[in-house]
């Protein structure tokens, strides 16, 4: 038999507390939990190419419980280009409202503050932000009724949680100032 491959690392303070940690709480040897991280990072390295740590954690906490859906963004304009001309648009618009409403308690619950609930729309895509001071964001959307869509969220989640934002809007972005969240 072959022995194994034997390697020498030096770790920082934090890094070598984080190793300690992650293998007292999985109840493994060292060389276990370098095998495993090394498996893990050869397995995952294009998420750490492609998308921030965020980015990752969100889309994982959104997608592991059910509640959302990943939408082709054809699909997405069909839907809210459609809502423009249904009879029954309004009825939408006010079902809209409440479940924005109901965001806005998951949300407070969970202690968002207003700039992570925008980075959220934004990394499901629904607009793109550029930040233009401490507390003031332009989000950029590709589509009319998106536009009118998120705003009408971001009323509703605001108000419902007591946040002081105002929110203007041009023609192909809502300007957003954030006077007072937590």
């Amino acid at each position: 038999m072959k022995l194994p491959g034997r390697i020498t690392i030096a770790l920082d303070e934090g890094t070598s507390g984080l190793f300690q940690k992650l293998k007292d709480e999985m109840g493994i040897s060292q060389s276990e939990l370098m095998r495993e991280a090394l498996k893990f990072f050869g397995k995952h390295k294009m998420l750490f190419d492609l998308c921030d740590d965020m980015t990752v954690y969100t889309y994982s906490e959104m997608l592991s419980a059910g509640e959302h859906i990943i939408l082709d963004i054809n699909h997405w304009m069909l839907f809210m280009s459609f809502m423009e001309t249904h009879p029954d648009k309004e009825k939408f618009w006010s079902l809209h409202r409440e479940i924005c409403r109901a965001h806005a308690e998951q949300f407070k619950l969970r202690l968002f503050n207003a700039e992570s609930i925008l980075r959220r729309g934004e990394i499901c895509n629904l607009f793109n932000i550029s930040k233009t001071g401490d507390k003031e964001f332009n989000l950029i959307f590709n589509l009319d009724s998106a536009r009118q869509f998120i705003r009408i969220e971001l009323e509703e989640i605001f108000a419902g949680m007591d946040y002081v934002v105002e929110i203007k809007e041009n023609f192909s972005k809502l300007r957003v100032k954030v006077i007072d969240d937590l």
